[in-house]
């Protein structure tokens, strides 16, 4: 599948301000399952300087820095990208318990990070009768419990909502399940991290707009995505962008300014699916 994307954001302030360094996460990542075969990050006003790299996760960024105090910035992405593993299960598991050895255990650390979970969300586990057996057949009990249980909703903007608040209200958008399936495999040893993309669907939307789901860690398979939001197994519908044990550092723009003058941001997302 073939998957074309322009996404532009238009940041507006009321009064100059001044732009500390900014992350751009917004290119599409390159691996076994997706290739990029276009792509342009447009900036206006342009930066005083850019240079691409990779960060802590992997992932391909843009890292700017301004010199002159501004009242706008356009952030204009557009890529090409062709989607490839049709089949999500591709990989023979080296272990079905998900144990993870040394060196790899440590490598992994960030992923298998427990700070963040709770009572509730142990409950929640313990709820899925899978959670004693093996890995695949919990992972997919747990994507169709959130898909199945818990009521979808659309939040333009802030970040992922605490699992509790989720587990509580029983809804979330993508990112907020996203972040309580992670959490949900972690509390059983799976590492797992939060991934920012888009899928494929949203080209009949009125107004598209990016999509958050899971990857977690499989010996024998590497990084396998799972979309709470959807219910499935991730394959050729969706477009990975950036992947991280935190979400705050797959967010699309990460960056800060100096100056008192409030703020506007307004986006639109057009796709094109062959």
């Amino acid at each position: 599948m073939k998957i074309a994307v322009t996404h532009s954001t238009h940041y507006r302030y009321q009064g100059s301000v001044y732009p500390e360094p900014h992350t751009f996460r917004l290119r599409p990542r390159e691996d076994g399952g997706q290739r990029v075969l276009q792509y342009a990050l447009e900036l206006s006003p342009a930066p005083a300087g850019r240079t691409e790299c990779l960060d802590q996760d992997g992932n391909i960024v843009v890292e700017t820095w301004f010199k002159n105090p501004l009242s706008e910035l356009a952030v204009k992405s557009s890529f090409q990208v062709e989607t490839r593993r049709e089949n999500p299960f591709d990989y023979v598991p080296t272990d079905p318990r998900a144990v993870y050895p040394e060196p790899l255990r440590s490598a992994l650390a960030p992923y298998l990070e427990a700070a963040n979970l709770s009572g509730p969300v142990t409950d929640f586990v313990r709820s899925i009768p899978e959670s004693d057996g093996d890995t695949l057949p919990f992972l997919t009990a747990l994507n169709r419990r959130l898909f199945d249980a818990f009521r979808h909703v659309v939040r333009d903007d802030g970040p992922a909502n605490p699992c509790d608040l989720t587990l509580r209200d029983r809804e979330g958008t993508c990112r907020d399940l996203a972040v309580l399936f992670c959490s949900a495999c972690r509390t059983l040893g799976i590492a797992a991290r939060f991934v920012s993309g888009y899928e494929s669907g949203a080209v009949f939307d009125a107004h598209p707009q990016m999509h958050a789901w899971a990857e977690v860690y499989l010996r024998g398979g590497g990084w396998r995505g799972y979309d709470p939001s959807q219910g499935l197994a991730v394959s050729t519908g969706h477009v990975a962008v950036a992947a991280a044990a935190d979400p705050r550092l797959a967010a699309p723009v990460s960056g800060t300014y100096r100056g008192a003058a409030a703020s506007e941001i307004t986006f639109s997302i057009s796709m094109q699916v062959e």
